[in-house]
């Protein structure tokens, strides 16, 4: 073979060497892919069983949760106003106030709101309107903003009343007396009306009884609703299931009854009652009911306000149940709550620290609400104090 043939050929016979090298290698790396499961990515035809291996490599999708699908964490504060109610309500930066306690009480749920942050009220809701539940709302009325007013169908011969209905007017606030079955939303959160107005009874039997839910935690309040009340309650039909569920009327006797407890089952019971009160207050009947269902029990005169917080799913506390069952008398049943007619129909009015003059509004002009004194403006005359000309109107 001639000397450039010979070299030719060697090059070629080097190329063919390395071609068959490189295939070789293709082969070995599609049998090792192969014995590895690269199978399992061919076509699955129609019909057929899909392989444990091949269920193992198929995609999985995360479900999506919308936002507004994830409960928001909702506070209900059960505020100590001694002997009477008042409980605020928060979600998402909105606020409800149900009852406001009696006159004595009115600045200390003015503070306490302060200091919640609170500088608009999306509802504010009066059980009914006697003065141990309604005077602390008059004080609200002055201080804060209200975006709707909700309080029976009814009227009443006070004075408080009056101002209450005046302060509603005068400002513009939508008022109305829901039915049973409405219901409301206040942030993440629903309060529906379980009670209904009575066909004759004092003013305790038209307490607004409302039901408040934030995903599957539920509290129901009940003003002094007595089981009269509770009795058409549980003829409705509805759900009374609850969590937890506000003592009617401070645990007097005329309230609570074996029925309702049944229906509402509730984990935690929760009283508001004033420290060594005239009415024998809570009633030793309904606490050894409570006592014999196990229900955990907080109570106003013990511990103070208390704040039960729900993440949608649970309760929290601020603290731990008394779980104190020791009651006053047995069989107590006070024909009304309210305080005397005399100071019941008294105008509520505020003192500055130094001044000389008595107010509406607890912030009238200069003055500091923190260190502004309540009282009667009957009690404000008999001081020689004179009226505000600017708020007192």
């Amino acid at each position: 073979i001639p000397p450039h043939l010979s070299f030719r050929w060697g090059i070629l016979a080097i190329k063919k060497m390395k071609i068959k090298k490189l295939l070789l290698s293709l082969l070995l790396l599609c049998l090792f892919a192969s014995a590895c499961g690269v199978k399992d990515s061919e076509p699955i035809a129609a019909g057929e069983v899909i392989p444990e291996t091949k269920k193992a490599t198929t995609a999985k999708v995360a479900p999506q949760i919308k936002k507004e699908d994830v409960p928001q964490d909702m506070r209900i504060h059960f505020l100590d106003v001694g002997q009477g109610l008042s409980v605020l309500v928060e979600s998402q930066g909105r606020y409800l106030i149900y009852d406001g306690g009696g006159q004595g009480s009115s600045s200390y749920v003015v503070a306490y709101l302060r200091e919640q942050g609170v500088e608009k009220l999306d509802y504010v809701i009066a059980s009914h309107y006697d003065a141990d539940h309604l005077a602390g709302l008059v004080g609200c009325l002055n201080v804060f903003s209200a975006e709707r007013v909700l309080a029976p169908d009814y009227e009443h011969d006070t004075k408080l009343y009056s101002s209450f209905m005046k302060g509603v007017t005068e400002r513009g606030i939508p008022f109305s007396s829901p039915v049973q079955g409405e219901t409301f939303t206040l942030g993440a959160a629903t309060f529906t009306v379980l009670s209904a107005k009575p066909e004759n009874g004092d003013s305790n039997d038209y307490s607004l009884v409302i039901k408040i839910m934030n995903g599957q935690n539920s509290c129901i309040l009940t003003g002094d609703a007595s089981a009269a009340s509770e009795a058409e309650m549980i003829r409705s039909g509805r759900e009374l299931s609850c969590d937890i569920l506000s003592i009617g009327h401070h645990g007097s006797a005329s309230s609570t009854s074996w029925d309702f407890l049944e229906k509402t089952v509730p984990e935690a019971a929760v009283i508001s009652v004033g420290r060594d009160n005239s009415y024998g207050h809570p009633d030793r009947d309904v606490l050894e009911k409570l006592e014999s269902m196990e229900i955990d029990l907080y109570r106003s005169d013990l511990q103070g306000t208390v704040i039960a917080t729900s993440n949608g799913s649970e309760f929290t506390w601020s603290e731990a149940p008394c779980n104190d069952y020791q009651g006053g008398d047995s069989g107590t049943q006070p024909a009304e709550t309210s305080v005397s007619p005399e100071v019941s129909s008294s105008l509520q009015v505020w003192k500055s620290a130094s001044g000389k003059k008595y107010h509406s509004i607890p912030n009238c002009g200069t003055m500091n609400p923190d260190q502004a004194v309540q009282m009667s403006e009957e009690e404000a005359q008999n001081s020689g104090l004179g009226a505000c000309s600017k708020c007192c109107r």
